[in-house]
């Protein structure tokens, strides 16, 4: 567990998040953050993992338990954190969580069932950017600026 561990620290909020004062730095953040993610969860040793807890899991449910606190919570928890300040910026509305979700799914889309089912290759470092940045963009499009908050 030490592995996955050591990656879900890289997802924490960094100290040199810019302040998010416009749709645009969102944007960045959010295709930052994603391409973080799908990079590092698309590793295959991560993958690995992730199927070693689930053929696991009713033999010894603890290993899922902890993939899923260690590592998956450890993600959502920063892209709330991202949420919760683009709202109280006036830039989203929303429940953090929620809006934190819909991202992921953007984000996703199936490719990590397909990468644990091994029918899909991990995508390139081009095309992980290019996904993050689409996700990103589709989700601002899903929610459009408020006429009171900023552009």
């Amino acid at each position: 567990m030490a592995c996955i561990s050591e990656r879900a620290k890289r997802f924490d909020v960094p100290a040199n998040l810019p302040v998010l004062r416009d749709r645009e730095t969102l944007a960045q953040v959010l295709a930052s953050f994603g391409t973080k993610l799908v990079r590092e969860v698309s590793d295959p040793t991560v993958i690995a993992v992730f199927r070693l807890a689930i053929a696991e899991v009713v033999q010894s449910p603890e290993v899922a338990r902890a993939r899923d606190s260690i590592g998956r919570e450890t993600s959502r928890a920063t892209l709330r954190k991202i949420m919760a300040e683009a709202q109280a910026s006036g830039l989203l509305t929303g429940r953090p969580a929620e809006l934190a979700e819909q991202f992921a799914g953007l984000l996703w889309r199936d490719l990590l069932v397909s990468l644990l089912l091994g029918v899909a290759e991990r995508p390139t470092l081009r095309e992980i950017a290019g996904r993050a940045r689409h996700a990103a963009a589709a989700f601002l499009q899903l929610h459009p600026p408020s006429n009171d908050g900023p552009a």
